[in-house]
């Protein structure tokens, strides 16, 4: 199994390049960082996670930049989003970003894409929060036409581009309808986002392992219904927090990757905690 890890990076934690360098020193798979514009004071979306929204929310660096200068500094490690916020960005703009990074990094970059749950920072970028799933699909369709090898236009509810000379493409090639660097999709488990998944996403990035043995059969089929490889199928569990057995259980499920949760600290703590996950990148039991 794949360990990789996740953390808020923010102007008071440890570095991206200091941290990437450890990582791909110690053997970890990869690098996954969320991402914020801003937080309004003034908002009335909840924390999902309940109590007072960390102070982290508020300070994350952009995903882009960092993980730019994270991929700098390797050769192997894999860096990836979890998630991109893709109804706040212009998807041309958006486009040329991931095309970039997985260019320059040589098709190590992972594209997770998120719905998120703040209203009040998608609305300051104008995002409907109702139709923002549709609006996201019809985005990521833009984008594909974009990294096509021919020149691609697209029309859709939300935008449109014509056929276009836009290079680099991304080096990770074209599989299935998948288009692009490998994406995954995250999400609570349900009808909507599976068919999403199937329809133009390589897996599923979901939060924690909680219940994945009673969504993955349904995913797996959904999946199937779609016309897509059983085989290709990913799941990459994510912001976990490993405890002994949580990680046997996932691979009995068929699961390759998991992505652990590093705190939002400065590089002696941060340290330490890789410190303690030595063994889960080893093979060993947590």
């Amino acid at each position: 199994m794949r360990i990789a890890v996740t953390i808020f990076l923010t102007d008071e934690t440890i570095a991206p390049a200091p941290l990437a360098r450890e990582l791909e020193q110690r053997g970890f798979a990869g690098l996954y960082v969320p991402e914020h514009t801003h937080i309004p004071v003034e908002r009335t979306s909840p924390y999902p996670a309940g109590g007072e929204l960390p102070r982290e929310y508020c300070r994350t660096l952009d995903p882009f930049v960092a993980l730019a200068q994270a991929a700098a500094v390797t050769e192997r490690l894999g860096v990836g989003t979890g998630i991109t916020l893709v109804a706040q960005h212009d998807p041309i703009g958006l486009a040329k970003q991931i095309a970039t990074l997985d260019f320059l990094s040589g098709g190590r970059f992972t594209l997770g894409v998120g719905y998120g749950w703040n209203v009040e920072e998608a609305a300051d970028h104008g995002v409907e929060w109702r139709t923002r799933r549709e609006l996201i699909r019809d985005r990521m369709a833009l984008m594909r036409a974009l990294w096509a090898e021919e020149p691609t236009g697209h029309e859709g509810p939300y935008g449109s581009v014509r056929a276009s000379h836009a290079y680099p493409k991304p080096a990770q090639k074209p599989r299935g309808p998948v288009v692009g660097p490998r994406t995954l999709i995250g999400g609570a488990a349900g009808p909507k986002l599976f068919a999403h998944i199937a329809e133009y996403a390589d897996g599923w990035l979901p939060i924690g392992g909680h219940g994945l043995a009673e969504s993955l059969p349904v995913l797996r089929a959904v999946w199937a219904d779609a016309g897509r490889d059983p085989a290709a199928l990913q799941v990459v569990p994510y912001a976990v927090r490993p405890t002994p057995g949580k990680l046997d259980r996932l691979a009995e499920l068929g699961i390759e990757e998991v992505v652990v949760q590093l705190p939002p600290a400065g590089e002696a703590d941060v340290l330490r905690v890789l410190d303690a996950y030595g063994p889960l990148v080893a093979g060993d039991t947590p």
